[in-house]
């Protein structure tokens, strides 16, 4: 009987070790991030009062930009709307209820 044998050697570490970003690109980003969900919180914070009354757990979709923001009960219906309105401008989804959370971790 003849024996296999496995000569493949497994790879180590990233697939493009080439492709890695610096340290300041990836502070850059993370700032870049913070202050966009920093933006988006404010809206949110600015409208959640009156709207959590008639609309608990409903979604939100903010693009903070302009300020303006969507709200709808069913996520898939609410995603719809906010690309019809807002196009591909960059937007942050949230839930309305005291947190602003959408799930649980």
């Amino acid at each position: 009987m003849t024996q296999l044998y496995n000569n493949r050697t497994p790879r180590r570490g990233r697939v493009f070790p080439e492709h890695q970003l610096s340290p300041e690109e990836k502070a850059r980003r993370k700032a870049e991030s913070e202050a966009f969900v920093q933006r988006c919180r404010a809206v949110f914070d600015q409208v959640q009062p009156e709207l959590i009354k008639e609309h608990y757990d409903w979604y939100i979709i903010i693009e903070p930009e302009s300020g303006d923001y969507i709200t709808d009960p069913d996520e898939t219906v609410a995603r719809g709307k906010a690309r019809d309105k807002f196009g591909e401008a960059t937007r942050l989804i949230m839930r309305l209820n005291e947190r602003g959370t959408c799930g649980r971790i």
